[in-house]
């Protein structure tokens, strides 16, 4: 199949030059942490406590870092930082050709609309809190209250983050480099006010140890899934394998247990020397601190930036996948959807969006890294039309991963408690279903593409700058007078 037959996301796109790349250290890892510094995530970490208490909590913690880092974040980030492309273009492989407008990249896109619902339940309620009103999920029964309150913040705040991620993202990027200290220095604050009690908390008698272990390590892969197939957008400003690991390691692996850890052992602190406090939610341990408002306020202003991203996000993805659909519409119908999510209250779901995304993303991730191993630690290029072997593996891992979600529970009737931590199982399915699919020969031939050899930037200490074809050029410019034609 020649160049021409390739879909224009895949003919058009070229690889990130090694003159672009930066150390680890000053790209996925303070990228990563900023993701995990994000209230959201350790909003409700705190949870199984009750079940697990605090010593195997933090152990579930770095436990569920290390299965971020190494299953679901290193072979993206080896796809991205050997090949130059973003996800987009790598998972044509995982999914083929015309597979690939759907997986990864325009799922990725249209899940970041979840995400923004999240992020405009949690802080508009973080502003209304700052303001002095109470929280909008009751602390002991978990029930969401509304208000005209709530909808008319809410939707200033989502119309602000839609303008500033059609308009003006760009000056968010430079501030968002900073806006992570922010929450930092508060979830240092919250942890050195709670820590000196957290050796009297103790856990309910009741409680179930292993399921509130399994729970808490499905809760943080889950968060972390569509950031760890991002992984090869990050990848591709990386040097070499060294930045991979070293970013992932920091920005995620030691990220997680900083970021998750700290809250973890203030909410054992908090109930430790007050054992009738109601909830586990982090905002609630926030509340019982001096200075709660302004906190609240902060909270919320450095949630802003997560905000515009998300959108801006899924207005690229789909730009990128359907050119002729106006972006504008589609990131304006997006957020009204989010919008929705977030006033009805089912953003504050946490563990149902979690489980989600990871349900989405875990088979996703375990079926690039079956492509990654069978291909030879190489990205094999574009597969012709669909490849049946990655949306079988991500259709079972799917199906299989979601039973656990409360509103399956809830339609059914019927506990799926055991299929825990979910978003690893996805994985594992995903990964095992690809390789046996791919081996029975479900895999289709890979097609041509006629930019600079995949694997160009996997060593560039080896491959000169002369070594790009020389047709590239001459390729290019055939695509510029198509496009002066086109108009």
């Amino acid at each position: 199949m020649s160049n021409g037959a390739l879909p224009s996301y895949l003919s058009m796109a070229k690889p990130n030059p090694t003159g672009n790349r930066t150390p680890w250290y000053k790209s996925t890892a303070p990228a990563y942490a900023g993701i995990f510094l994000w209230v959201v995530f350790y909003m409700g970490i705190a949870g199984f406590l009750p079940d697990t208490g605090l010593g195997l909590s933090l152990l579930a913690l770095v436990i569920a870092a290390l299965i971020c880092h190494f299953l679901f974040y290193l072979v993206p980030g080896l796809f991205g930082m050997k090949t130059g492309y973003p996800l987009y273009v790598v998972g044509a492989s995982t999914y083929g050709t015309k597979g690939g407008f759907l997986m990864p990249g325009l799922l990725m896109g249209l899940l970041q609309f979840g995400w923004f619902g999240v992020n405009i339940a949690v802080s508009t309620d973080f502003i209304l809190q700052a303001f002095g009103k109470g929280p909008a999920v009751d602390p002991a029964t978990g029930d969401f209250s509304g208000s005209a309150a709530f909808t008319i913040v809410a939707i200033i705040w989502a119309a602000l983050a839609v303008f500033v991620a059609l308009r003006g993202i760009q000056y968010v990027g430079k501030v968002s480099t900073f806006l992570p200290i922010v929450p930092l220095i508060m979830i240092l604050y919250v942890f050195f006010a709670n820590v000196g009690s957290a050796g009297s908390y103790t856990p309910s008698e009741a409680g179930n140890s292993t399921l509130g272990f399994m729970a808490l390590i499905a809760m943080v892969v889950g968060f972390f899934a569509t950031a760890g197939a991002a992984g090869v957008d990050f990848g591709m400003g990386n040097r070499d394998k060294k930045d991979i690991q070293l970013g992932g390691l920091v920005g995620i692996g030691l990220a997680i247990v900083v970021a998750g850890g700290l809250p973890l052992i203030a909410a054992a602190g908090a109930h430790g020397a007050n054992p009738e406090l109601q909830g586990y939610s982090f905002d609630v341990i926030i509340g019982q601190q001096a200075g709660a408002k302004l906190m609240f306020a902060l909270f919320a202003i450095a949630s802003f930036a997560p905000a515009c991203f998300c959108t801006f996000i899924a207005g690229n993805s789909i730009g990128t996948m359907f050119p002729t659909v106006s972006k504008t519409v589609m990131v304006i119908i997006g957020a009204i959807v989010s919008l929705i999510i977030a006033v009805m209250g089912w953003a504050f779901n946490l563990g149902g969006v979690f489980n989600i995304i990871g349900a989405s993303f875990g088979p996703i991730c375990g079926s690039m890294a079956a492509d990654y191993l069978l291909s030879g630690c190489k990205w094999a290029g574009p597969r012709k039309g669909i490849n049946w072997a990655g949306y079988i593996a991500w259709a079972v891992g799917f199906v299989v991963a979601i039973l656990p979600n409360p509103m399956i529970v809830k339609l059914t009737g019927i506990s799926f408690s055991f299929i825990t931590p979910a978003p690893v199982i996805a994985f594992v399915i995903g990964f095992v279903l690809y390789y046996v699919l791919a081996k029975a020969g479900y895999e289709p031939p890979v097609v041509e593409m006629a930019a600079a050899p995949a694997q160009a930037e996997a060593a560039p200490e080896k491959a000169p700058a002369k070594a790009a074809p020389e047709k590239a050029p001459a390729e290019e410019a055939k695509g510029e007078e198509k496009e002066e034609k086109s108009k």
